[in-house]
């Protein structure tokens, strides 16, 4: 009979220290804990996984803490970050297999941490995955402060609040940031970015580059919605949120520079693309750049241009009302009613 999720997870946690000696070969036993680097296998000893207690509950045996990153979780987590899997099925799978197998001296998990080559997609995946949901958290008190008050379709943004900055070679500091996921047209992560905050959410941390990116960003971007026919693009993720803030039925896509944005890739079912430009030469160029490239493959192509440096700039300075009564006069006539309108109907 085939077991359940809760069914595997309480099986497992009767069987911790043998989950944690197959999977975490890496670490050993200390007391009422196994300590090891990470859910990965590392070596080290800033993670603990708990061996005794009852099957459920915030004391169970099998839940874990990693010290250095603030990381939780339980032992289908252990197994699915040991053994590189992304499908949870896969988990379950592996999970069933490891529970029907004899438990005379098991062989130890032979899949053991190989380490993650700094900026590499799988890095960044990495990163993305031990972040968490942006909701009351400092990210949400940094897009306050820059006139965004709510961010629709947030699944691209998370919030680690003990992200590392490298300042020099030999140096690193340790500061909130908020974390984005670069994803290609099919909603694969490739990448993402970095945004060091200041400990109290207003503004970003006193640091020299406190945005950075890595993985594969050429041709992808941060995506809030799924576009199919319509797309709004822009450079920065604030720029885009800013748009969002009157359109947020608009599928839109931040590209993180001007060159990325001149260089994203677009969905093959898009008919119109708005281009949410910089008022600087970068963006100009990087816009017309990209409008030359839709137009190539029959995508209508409309700029949409601040009245100041961008349009987070605007939002700040003129507020909502006006920076809405600005976008309707840009947009076309179908969308001020399809994202326009229809949004101000429903608000009231």
């Amino acid at each position: 009979m085939a077991m359940n999720t809760s069914d595997v997870a309480r099986r497992l946690a009767t069987e911790a220290e043998a989950v944690c000696r197959y999977y975490l070969s890496n670490g050993r036993r200390s007391g009422r804990y196994w300590i090891v680097g990470d859910a990965r296998n590392t070596p080290g000893r800033s993670m603990f996984v708990r061996l005794k207690g009852p099957t459920s509950g915030p004391g169970a045996a099998g839940r874990w803490t990693d010290a250095a990153t603030s990381e939780y979780g339980d032992l289908l987590d252990i197994v699915r970050q040991a053994c590189g899997l992304r499908e949870f099925r896969e988990v379950m799978d592996e999970a069933c297999r490891f529970l029907g197998a004899p438990r005379d001296s098991p062989p130890p998990f032979r899949h053991t941490y190989e380490r993650t080559q700094t900026g590499s997609p799988d890095a960044a995946l990495r990163l993305f995955s031990m972040s968490q949901l942006i909701r009351g958290t400092l990210v949400e008190v940094y897009l306050r402060h820059r006139g965004i008050a709510a961010v629709h379709d947030a699944g691209a943004l998370r919030f680690h609040p003990r992200c590392y900055y490298r300042a020099a070679k030999t140096s690193s500091e340790i500061w909130p940031a908020m974390i984005a996921a670069v994803t290609n047209v099919d909603g694969h992560i490739t990448g993402v970015q970095r945004t060091w905050l200041n400990t109290s959410g207003h503004g970003k941390a006193p640091i020299d580059t406190p945005r950075r990116a890595m993985g594969h960003l050429l041709g992808n971007a941060v995506r809030f919605g799924i576009a199919n026919d319509v797309l709004a693009a822009g450079e920065g993720i604030e720029t885009v949120l800013s748009l969002r803030c009157m359109l947020p039925t608009m599928p839109m896509a931040a590209a993180l520079s001007a060159h990325h944005l001149a260089a994203m890739l677009l969905p093959p079912t898009l008919r119109r693309l708005y281009i949410a430009c910089d008022a600087d030469t970068a963006g100009k160029v990087a816009a017309k750049s990209l409008i030359e490239r839709a137009q190539a493959v029959g995508i209508e192509a409309v700029v949409l241009s601040p009245r100041l440096g961008d349009f987070n700039d605007d939002l700040f300075a003129f507020g909502l009302d006006e920076l809405r009564a600005m976008l309707r006069v840009q947009l076309a006539p179908q969308d001020v009613i399809r994202f326009l309108l229809q949004e101000a109907f429903e608000i009231g």
